[in-house]
């Protein structure tokens, strides 16, 4: 005889009384394989709950009244390892969704998700995967091209030197200037455009501008 798979135990923190209440009667609908261990507001509650609750799924306010929910969360985590937390906020920042990361979260949807969406999050962590809404998915694509990952690497020197090429200054001003040989400042030249891969001065002021470091 095949034994009864066990329910996903949830216990959900939220200090808005409607959210919370909301959360519950879903997930009560869901019992079939969902137990609701309950909820509470604050960040103290909370913490005293998860002493004598086993949970499986905790989903977590970032906004509390007695303390961050981003601090709660790492708090959570090192007290309590195997506990999945999904972050549950109106924030759609990057800073916001990697703070909590960061601090431990497997998971992070907005609080204009859909019921079904949360139940979606809820079963998708428990089995040790990541959870992002879709609108989060975006927030975090869009920043990954506005901060690149593969941003070049520059020694000290090189720095100095692409300063002086971005004031247009000619290789004898800038031998002079930091002290070096004409040869050091090409060999310099020479590997900077290597590592913004182009082949001129004028190509790489106007890649040194675009990541900013001009």
């Amino acid at each position: 005889m095949l034994s009864k798979p066990l329910k996903t135990r949830v216990y959900i923190v939220d200090d808005h009384p409607i959210v919370l209440e909301g959360l519950k009667n879903f997930l009560q609908s869901k019992s079939d394989d969902i137990e609701l261990k309950g909820g509470c507001g604050t960040g103290k509650e909370a913490m005293e709950a998860l002493l004598t609750e086993d949970i499986d799924v905790l989903l977590l306010d970032i906004n509390l009244p007695d303390m961050n929910g981003i601090d709660l969360c790492k708090l959570i985590k090192q007290q309590h390892p195997d506990i999945n937390i999904i972050a549950i906020s109106i924030y759609n920042e990057r800073s916001m969704i990697t703070k909590m990361l960061q601090n431990g979260a497997t998971g992070y949807i907005l609080k204009n998700a859909s019921a079904e969406e949360l139940y979606t999050a809820i079963k998708t962590v428990v089995n040790k995967s990541l959870y992002f809404s879709a609108d989060v998915q975006r927030s975090l694509f869009e920043a990954a091209l506005d901060d690149p990952l593969d941003l070049p690497r520059l020694t000290r020197r090189e720095e100095e030197v692409l300063r002086c090429i971005g004031e247009g200054k000619t290789t004898a001003e800038m031998a002079s200037q930091l002290f070096v040989s004409t040869h050091t400042i090409e060999t310099h030249r020479r590997n900077l455009m290597q590592k913004f891969n182009v082949s001129n001065s004028a190509a790489l002021i106007r890649m040194a501008t675009q990541y900013n470091l001009l």
